[in-house]
């Protein structure tokens, strides 16, 4: 890059010299600019003569000789300048090309396990400085995808080792007792199997957040209200249902509304409301799903988004939820390029609105 600049501004010299060279010699040979009158001519030694005075005349020089030396004068000139902006132009381009290096330097440094490093240029307010801080916000944001991906693995790896740790435990108590009855063992079994179902939901729970957060494979068109009305079963659910079109994913988007509804009616207080609208404006279709229930903190609410994230510490997987219900409505509505809004109610519950792009 740094060759490439030097000979382009070398180059770009030299053509500009070598048209002012030809501009000059042109302007001397054909000045527009009458030349001045020449010197009278002296009484020679031998005769005398009358003093005459040569007439001006436009353009030209009197001595071709001298447009010669011009021109050859101005081409050495011109080489000469031709040299220094070979070297000028090679400092000049090793200079501005200088926090480029530095850049690469730095990003040679950073791996997958040292994304705290950034560039934090320095100088000018320059295109290279808006190169710097736009790498920097990427570092920023591949930082808290790496981080939030280990969070998730290192949640999962634990949701998942707690029930096969339990179903280990009463296995060996279970074998361990030389007494056990058949009542006792078909409890033991019992209680296996639940945690066996538990762990089948999650896992089904994980592959739907993979393959939400992966996109979309095939579009159909569908409408919300049509998606949403056989999730609408539960007491206290009150509906209004115009038609949505869209364009996407059956599966997932009923994978979406059962979500929400289940979470609504999870997290809702005993004989409290539920409503679920659906709807269409200008260019989008809309999902709203709202509940009462306990007071959240609005500063609380985006924790809500991340996968194993519950405001009541105390509520276990095994019991209420998996703690991974918004996570996968997040990564539905990503997948179909929508947007997600949650807010928390001042009396209680939270309110959730999806809005996807309308099918035409």
């Amino acid at each position: 890059m740094r060759f490439r600049l030097t000979v382009l501004y070398s180059g770009l010299f030299v053509v500009a010299g070598a048209l002012l060279v030809v501009l000059t010699y042109f302007l001397v040979e054909h000045s527009p600019f009458p030349s001045p009158p020449a010197a009278p001519v002296l009484p020679g030694s031998g005769a005398a003569r009358a003093v005459t005075l040569q007439e001006p005349r436009l353009g030209g020089l009197r001595d071709p000789a001298a447009s010669t030396r011009l021109l050859v004068n101005s081409l050495i000139a011109l080489g000469a300048m031709a040299i220094a902006s070979l070297w000028l132009g090679w400092l000049v381009a090793g200079r501005a090309l200088r926090p480029l290096g530095v850049m690469t330097a730095t990003v040679r440094r950073i791996t997958a396990d040292r994304l705290d490093r950034r560039l934090s240029a320095t100088g000018p307010d320059d295109e290279l400085r808006e190169l710097a801080d736009t790498f920097d916000q990427l570092l920023d944001r591949l930082d808290a995808a790496f981080t939030a991906q280990r969070r998730f693995v290192a949640n999962a790896s634990h949701e998942l080792r707690t029930p096969l740790t339990l179903q280990r435990a009463m296995a060996e108590v279970a074998l361990a007792d030389p007494d056990a009855d058949v009542v006792a063992l078909r409890a033991v079994l019992e209680r296996l199997l639940a945690a066996g179902r538990h762990q089948e939901r999650l896992i089904e729970a994980l592959l739907t957040l993979a393959r939400g957060q992966q996109g979309l494979d095939r579009r159909e068109p569908l409408d919300l209200a049509a998606v949403a009305e056989p999730f609408l079963d539960h007491p206290g659910v009150r509906a209004t249902l115009a038609p949505a079109p869209v364009s996407g994913d059956r599966a997932l988007l009923e994978r979406l509304v059962a979500n929400l509804v289940d979470n609504a009616v999870t997290y809702n207080r005993p004989g409290g409301w539920i409503t679920v609208e659906t709807g269409a404006e200008d260019a989008a279709a809309t999902l709203r799903v709202a509940n009462s229930g306990a007071v959240i903190p609005p500063e609380q609410v985006p924790m809500l988004l991340q996968p194993f994230q519950r405001l009541e510490p105390g509520r276990r997987a095994s019991g209420d939820g998996l703690g991974l219900g918004l996570s996968i409505v997040a990564a539905i509505v990503r997948a179909h390029r929508g947007t997600l809004d949650l807010g928390a109610l001042p009396d209680g519950g939270l309110s959730v609105s999806v809005t996807l792009p309308r099918r035409p």
